[in-house]
């Protein structure tokens, strides 16, 4: 893989996070110009942060996410990752650094952004939901589910869209995370992407923030197996129908 190719996943992963994460923090944290403007607010902000993480990384993929690079892996239909990139087990492990890196300092990003709401004492304890996810009910299992068929719509989908006529290029993506959102994300947040979760989270660990309360490390293994699951299943299914 081409240095090109390694920074243009971790730019576009780092766009994603950035206005993903900032979507959340303007529509979570009390005082600022968007709080609580609701989910539809933040299922159309996240399709945006998509749709404009597509275009920086195009020469990529533009992947952004681990399930996707695994829903690749195992269609055995796809020889490459992106042109001139081969399916190769050292190649998916920078994707998956360049994912990582990307997501951690996308929510750097945010944290800079929206650093005095975030230690306002109004917010103490609530930050983690600027930063990750979680569920509404905690039962590990059916979170587990949730996040399965989110993730796996989302590759499926995306592959069926590559044997489809259309000119909507990211657009097209962009909507589909929009309809998983407002359909399947209420029950965990939709992480549907593993580390758009576990970046995030570990910056929430680290970082200085005034009163931010636990990382809640107990959860963070549903969003990184769910998407995970739902990613390799989406592969599967699609090379099938395909």
């Amino acid at each position: 893989m081409s240095t090109h190719v390694f920074l243009a996943e971790l730019v576009g992963t780092f766009i994603l996070l950035l206005m993903g994460g900032g979507v959340c923090a303007n529509v979570a944290l009390k005082g600022t110009l968007g709080s609580a403007a609701g989910w539809v607010a933040i299922s159309f902000g996240w399709g945006l942060a998509v749709y404009c993480g597509v275009w920086i990384a195009g020469i990529s993929g533009a992947h952004l996410n681990p399930a996707v690079t695994l829903g690749l892996l195992v269609n055995p239909d796809v020889a490459e990752y992106a042109p001139g990139v081969a399916k190769t087990l050292a190649n998916t492990l920078l994707y998956f650094l360049a994912q990582f890196i990307g997501a951690f300092l996308g929510a750097v990003g945010t944290w800079l952004t929206y650093k005095k709401h975030l230690d306002d004492p109004q917010n103490a304890g609530t930050q983690l939901g600027v930063f990750s996810t979680g569920p509404a009910i905690r039962s590990y299992g059916w979170n587990l589910v949730t996040e399965i068929f989110g993730t796996f719509v989302l590759v499926f989908v995306i592959a069926g869209l590559g044997h489809t006529p259309h000119e909507l290029g990211p657009l097209a993506v962009a909507l589909l995370v929009v309809a998983i959102g407002l359909s399947l994300g209420g029950p965990t947040g939709y992480a549907i992407n593993p580390f758009r979760d576990l970046g995030p989270r570990v910056a929430h660990a680290i970082l200085p923030i005034k009163g931010k309360g636990s990382s809640d490390w107990a959860y963070s293994w549903v969003p990184l197996a769910g998407p995970a699951i739902g990613g390799i299943l989406g592969g599967l299914v699609a090379a099938l129908m395909f």
